[in-house]
């Protein structure tokens, strides 16, 4: 009977663990993909207008006039890391600008290998619309290409809202789901899933990054500026 008895026991926890881990799976894999822009008007303030919740190398970064932009290609990063969220925000291009949002960045210090990339890049410019697709706008730079170009030409306003949620990541440009990637897919930091090669400088696998990260914004990279506005960010429940 003891032996039974603890046998059942077992067989309890190993019901309860798997219905556990199926439900979990279940709230990260079976989550609708968002659609279109939210009305985050009413959200937090990713960085404060004195910039005092942000990283960065002193006067490169600026607020003029209720945009932020750079002066250097240096980062500003925030100093609450992130795990699960909604970031909502505005950019402009200038001609060849080539910026970007990284998320789940466990490393400001050497952020390029241990971290995400949402490419922000003028399209439109020649030497840009050269490389390949996974280094155009809405792209997860290096990894995966948007399903479609939504970027307006420099000098417009684009709107571009990113959700992090487990290990998925949706990227909404100009109204458009552009990009969603399941983080678990990348086992390589060789090859993406569908055989393309991924950057050398993107070392580790994107499957064994963090979750859990600092947010930042590229700043005057490949000699153009970038512009953002309306920085807003909705905390999700974990």
């Amino acid at each position: 009977m003891l032996r039974l008895a603890k046998l059942c026991i077992w067989a309890m926890l190993a019901a309860a663990l798997t219905l556990w881990s199926l439900k979990n799976v279940s709230a990260e894999d079976n989550a609708e993909p968002p659609k279109g822009h939210p009305d985050s008007s009413q959200w937090a303030d990713l960085f404060t207008p004195d910039l005092s919740n942000a990283i960065f190398p002193a006067g490169v970064w600026s607020w003029q006039d209720g945009v932020l932009t750079a002066t250097e290609d240096q980062c500003i990063w925030t100093k609450d890391q992130y795990t699960n969220f909604v970031l909502d925000l505005e950019f402009k291009n200038a001609e060849g600008t080539n910026s970007g949002v990284v998320v789940r960045c466990s490393d400001i210090k050497n952020w390029i290998p241990n971290s995400i990339e949402i490419q922000i890049c003028d399209d439109f410019a020649e030497k840009w619309a050269k490389m390949p697709k996974t280094w155009h706008c809405g792209a997860i730079f290096g990894h995966l290409a948007p399903t479609k170009s939504m970027v307006k030409k420099p000098g417009e306003w684009n709107r571009m809202t990113i959700t992090c949620r487990g290990p998925m990541v949706y990227v909404v440009l100009n109204g458009e789901l552009v990009t969603q990637m399941d983080m678990r897919k990348w086992t390589s930091a060789k090859t993406n899933p569908d055989g393309s090669e991924i950057p050398p400088w993107l070392s580790r696998p994107v499957a064994e990054l963090s979750l859990t990260g600092h947010i930042g914004l590229q700043g005057k990279h490949g000699d153009a500026p970038i512009w953002f506005r309306n920085i807003k960010i909705k905390v999700l429940e974990n």
